[in-house]
């Protein structure tokens, strides 16, 4: 592939969603072009890097103790960088066919409470990793524009996105965020409330995996309208030997009532703090609901039952973000206004 073509390939430049439990990155002529898991694993005698991504992942709880399976991100951010400099590098180079010469310029999602140490970090990373250079764009508003939002009308538009670490509610107007939440309550946090259930209720030791299997198979916030059960696989917390127990989703529920309760009160808790005008907007045109925990069945109804506001999900929350993210490189000048330092 010639330089020229190359470029034309990538636009010159790539949106990514450096998410705490996905990375997806985005072109203008392809669209979304990689989306994998934020997982590395690197064997620790010598730190070399073994895997990256979905390989990586499928070697949690099951790599040998010379190998280390990690997610260098943790709530949104990066907990560790080098590594996350080494997948970001890997996840790059995949997308331009490994031809290091080439330096996009990159547009990345960050949550809205990042410190501005944790925005150094990120850019540090992006451009060690080969960037020519960074933008940062906060992820509620790259949800807004994904979806669709109209962000630039002086009209108040809602943002819930629900992510791996974080969860992110904004009340957007005029393309700024005229008030935003951020909780360190998300999938994630669910995941690990799942794992908890199973030890202390059945005593059985199951890994991240598979509770995230069960939060998407049987997990849900409100009552479903048929009953389901899933039977799930483990380690005998007492023999130590192999064990399975048979669960519903009302159990399940009632194990995520309480990260669940988390992000309603932070939704509660922005329309609380929101100017009144922009509050009687979000009741006309309802809220939107992104990122993956979005996907929990019943939780739109569960926030409309506590808030009396209708609840949108987007038709692919899981890349609601980077899409957003992808259109602000697409429509260059209409979109400088939602960009960060």
């Amino acid at each position: 592939m010639g330089l020229h073509r190359l470029f034309g390939f990538l636009g010159k430049d790539l949106a990514m969603d450096l998410g705490t439990a996905n990375t997806l990155l985005y072109t203008p002529r392809k669209g979304i072009v990689l989306n994998e898991p934020s997982v590395v694993a690197f064997d620790k005698r010598n730190n070399k890097v073994l895997a990256v991504g979905a390989e990586a992942k499928a070697l949690m709880g099951r790599a040998p103790d010379n190998v280390s399976t990690v997610r260098p991100l943790k709530d949104g951010v990066i907990a560790d960088f080098d590594v996350t400099k080494a997948m970001i590098s890997y996840f790059i180079r995949k997308v331009i066919r490994g031809l290091r010469f080439v330096k996009p310029s990159i547009v990345i999602c960050v949550p809205t409470g990042i410190t501005q140490v944790e925005k150094r970090a990120v850019v540090e990373s992006a451009v060690e990793s080969g960037a020519r250079d960074v933008r940062l764009i906060e992820e509620p508003m790259a949800a807004a524009i994904g979806a669709g939002t109209s962000i630039h009308e002086p009209v108040g538009n809602m943002v819930v996105d629900i992510g791996g670490g974080t969860t992110e509610v904004a009340v957007i107007s005029l393309s700024a965020i005229a008030y935003s939440e951020s909780v360190r309550m998300a999938g994630d946090g669910m995941n690990s409330t799942i794992q908890r259930f199973f030890q202390d209720e059945h005593r059985l030791i199951i890994g991240e995996n598979m509770a995230e299997k069960v939060k998407i198979g049987v997990g849900s916030a409100y009552t479903l309208p048929e009953p389901l059960k899933m039977t799930v696989p483990g380690k005998d917390l007492i023999q130590g030997g192999p064990k399975s127990v048979t669960i519903t989703d009302a159990q399940i529920r009632e194990a995520l009532k309480e990260p669940v309760k988390v992000i309603v009160r932070a939704v509660r808790k922005a329309l609380e703090k929101t100017p009144p005008e922009l509050v009687v907007d979000v009741g006309q045109n309802g809220m939107l609901l992104a990122g993956g925990g979005a996907l929990l069945k019943g939780l739109d109804q569960l926030i409309t039952r506590n808030t009396s506001i209708k609840v949108l999900v987007d038709s692919d929350p899981l890349t609601t973000v980077v899409r957003g993210t992808g259109r602000t490189i697409e429509e260059k000048g209409a979109f400088d206004m939602v960009y960060i330092n």
